[in-house]
């Protein structure tokens, strides 16, 4: 059984992004290459909160969710994407590069696909010892 995203008898501090609102290129239609639209993404990131071999408030100690926001629009701005599954499989990835986040949950939802849907789109949850089986 997987951890919590928080789970302090298993040293895992939870790190998020919530809610940001991005132009993308996304999609499978033809209209969808034409003209960018509008996805909310969500980061939640289980990270190692051991404090042993650093202070408790030293910076080498967390992830900085900067980084983790400017990864997140790096990736959304690098090319047209066929499919949300694929965008939130890239950013799952990017932020397991980082060895002290061991889960990964991202939900990338379309805003404006349905006038009676606030959104659609997926969620994935991801770790670590996923990155050593692929």
């Amino acid at each position: 059984m997987a951890p919590s995203i928080a789970d302090r008898a298993a040293g895992i501090r939870h790190v998020f992004l919530r809610d940001m609102v991005i132009p993308a290129s996304i999609g499978i239609y033809p209209h969808e290459h034409d003209a960018k639209q509008r996805v909310r993404i969500n980061v939640d990131l289980g990270v190692d909160d051991s404090a042993e071999a650093v202070g408790p408030d030293e910076l080498p100690r967390v992830v900085d969710y900067e980084k983790v926001a400017n990864g997140v629009r790096a990736i959304v701005a690098s090319g047209h994407v066929r499919l949300v599954e694929t965008l939130a499989e890239r950013i799952a990835t990017a932020c397991l590069s980082d060895k002290r986040v061991r889960m990964a949950r991202i939900r990338v939802e379309k805003l404006d696909i349905f006038a009676d849907a606030a959104s659609a789109g997926v969620e994935i949850e991801r770790y670590q010892r996923d990155l050593s089986t692929s």
